[in-house]
């Protein structure tokens, strides 16, 4: 036998109510009380405020803390255990620091630039925040090794904070994009990526000696020829463009004075090996003088009493590989206007005989249009010869009879990267064209730089 008791109020032994029903609400206690529950289990699917807006509710697997607009707020001084971020207490003040998902990091830089090591594995929603603490990152930078996962969709290279009072959070988004900043505050990407620039890095070409009556001298050897289409670019850095002068000529008539070397180009910068092209040998002055090495050797000068056998100049030095020129011309003929020709920075050496004629040079078509660079000089022959071209890396015809002999001509650098990353910085003020083949081509004339 059961029995039931019926109440809509249950009252403590001083009236106040314990447990109260008013239409469909129960109240459990009276204003002011502290209701405690001991030992037991109170099961229930939602936990309401006052204005019936969720607190905690459970929909399945899923527990929802708060409701649609609310601000939820953790205590000053408690911790949150298995969500969100867990800041550290200690500050990272070494060089080296080994992060992990859900921490965030006081890093002071002020004595050392830190290298900060991403998880090897992570999942989705997995947060990092790092914080400068000592607003020194503009000094001393913070790395981020990704540790094998990608960030911001790229593997390499490694992301460089260099900001001061930079604090920077970042979740893993997946194996695709990898690690994101959520808020960094830059507006550039922090993963610079490297891409493939062409090139050509002609040196200035080689002057040519002075002559002497009865004899001719030596054309000036062309400057280094090296192209390429696998130099490797990194965002943000800055690669300096040296253009090569032409070499000097062989002043007046005396039998001393050799054309001039010319000068080197190059193009250099961090995380490349420097491409260098050597400047020409000058041409030998006229009386049987030996041609002088460079990118390409100068010719050999002529002479009446020593009419043959005199050599050309060394290419191809410092020796560079593919090669960069070719030897200048050998004196052949017994006349003493056979001096011989410039080596050129293509694939013809300079010639040699009665007069010679330099190295044919080497086409390139990196601006759009075909354009031939390097081309040895002529040797000398009665007349007083003509200077090499400008921005040609031309060497100097060589002069006969009693004329001084000619400049070299200067060098020249190109560079051709796509389109979509160029950056519009450069100095120097090269000429610039867009739109090559889905590439833009600098070309330099002159010193200067390219930011990539």
């Amino acid at each position: 036998m059961s029995s039931i008791i019926k109440v809509d109020t249950v009252q403590d032994i001083d009236g106040n109510n314990i447990i109260n029903e008013n239409a469909n609400v129960i109240t459990v206690g009276d204003a002011g009380d502290t209701v405690a529950v001991a030992g037991n289990v109170v099961k229930t699917n939602a936990v309401q405020a006052a204005d019936a807006g969720n607190i905690i509710s459970q929909s399945g697997t899923t527990i929802t803390l708060g409701a649609s607009g609310d601000i939820v707020e953790i205590a000053t001084g408690a911790s949150l255990v298995g969500g969100g971020i867990s800041w550290q207490s200690s500050i990272v003040t070494a060089a080296t620091l080994t992060a992990e998902a859900g921490k965030g990091y006081w890093i002071d830089t002020s004595s050392n630039v830190c290298t900060v090591t991403f998880p090897g594995s992570a999942s989705v929603g997995d947060r990092i925040i790092l914080t400068d603490y000592a607003r020194k990152w503009g000094t001393n930078a913070v790395t981020i090794n990704q540790n094998s996962l990608n960030f911001q969709g790229n593997s390499s290279p490694n992301p460089v904070y260099d900001t001061n009072g930079e604090s920077i959070d970042i979740v893993y988004s997946g194996s695709t994009k990898g690690w994101i900043p959520n808020t960094d505050g830059a507006v550039t990407l922090e993963t610079p990526q490297n891409y493939n620039a062409d090139f050509l890095v002609v040196g200035g070409g080689g002057g040519s000696g002075a002559s002497q009556s009865g004899s001719g001298s030596g054309g000036g050897g062309a400057g280094g020829y090296r192209t390429g289409s696998s130099v490797s670019l990194t965002g943000g850095q800055v690669y300096t463009v040296t253009v090569g002068v032409g070499g000097a000529l062989g002043a007046g008539t005396s039998a001393a004075n050799d054309g001039g070397q010319g000068g080197s180009s190059s193009i250099s910068g961090s995380g490349i090996t420097t491409i260098t092209s050597a400047g020409g040998g000058g041409g030998s002055a006229a009386d049987g003088g030996v041609g002088l090495a460079g990118g390409s050797g100068g010719g050999a000068g002529g002479s009446p009493s020593a009419p043959t056998g005199q050599v050309g100049g060394a290419g191809n030095t410092p020796s560079t590989s593919p090669s960069q020129g070719n030897a200048g011309g050998t004196v052949t003929s017994g006349s003493g206007y056979g001096a011989g020709g410039g080596g050129s920075g293509g694939a013809a050496p300079g010639g040699g005989g009665s007069p010679s004629s330099g190295g044919g040079g080497t086409a390139n078509s990196i601006t759009g249009a075909s354009v031939t660079y390097a081309a040895g000089g002529i040797a000398g022959n009665q007349q007083p010869g003509d200077a090499g071209g400008a921005n040609t890396g031309n060497g100097a015809q060589g002069s006969g009879q009693v004329y001084a002999g000619n400049t070299g001509g200067s060098g020249v650098v190109i560079l051709s990267v796509p389109d979509a990353d160029y950056s519009s910085t450069t100095t120097g003020s090269p000429t610039v064209a867009t739109g090559v083949s889905g590439k833009t081509v600098m070309t330099f004339t002159g010193d200067g730089s390219y930011t990539a």
